[in-house]
């Protein structure tokens, strides 16, 4: 009894539920494959039918060496064309890398040319001061301290005697 179950007063057994089911599926499938077809709507083609649409066979004529040759052109096609997507792609790589390379000389050189300007500035700046600058006198022209000013005699003081 563990096979049976009951519906609306009725047994029915598993086998015959499965069974009921894939000929459901199977009718469905039929009525569908019937309705199924290539549609050219336009510049598009569709599975579904359209306004002003018409059918199109698109049954495949051809030998099996003929489509072997055709999948095999296009396997040949694939691989060509993912090797020159790696060549493009490295090549991209390598101008995005010199580029960057460049992008970082160049900024180097122009803080180096800062640089440059900055302590040549300074350089200017500092002379400019040391020229403004009164200059002491040196006594390495004279003959002596007091050379200029002529000799005092000190004068002798009179004792109390």
């Amino acid at each position: 009894m563990s096979e049976k179950r009951k519906k609306d007063g009725k047994t029915v057994s598993k086998a015959a539920a499965a069974i009921l089911s894939v000929a459901i599926g199977a009718c469905s499938t039929g009525a569908a494959a019937q309705g199924t077809g290539t549609w050219r709507c336009g510049n598009t083609y569709s599975d579904q039918p359209c306004e002003g649409g018409r059918t199109v066979k698109v049954d495949d004529r051809r030998s099996d060496e003929d489509r072997r040759a055709a999948e095999a052109g296009i396997r040949s096609a694939q691989t060509q064309a993912d090797r020159m997507e790696r060549s493009r792609l490295s090549l991209e790589k390598a101008a995005y890398d010199r580029d960057q390379r460049a992008a970082r000389e160049a900024r180097s050189a122009a803080l180096a040319e800062r640089r440059l300007a900055m302590a040549e500035q300074r350089e200017r700046d500092r002379a400019r001061k040391e020229a403004n600058t009164p200059r002491k006198s040196s006594l390495s022209f004279s003959s002596g301290p007091g050379a200029d000013a002529p000799e005092r005699r000190k004068k002798k003081r009179k004792s109390a005697d």
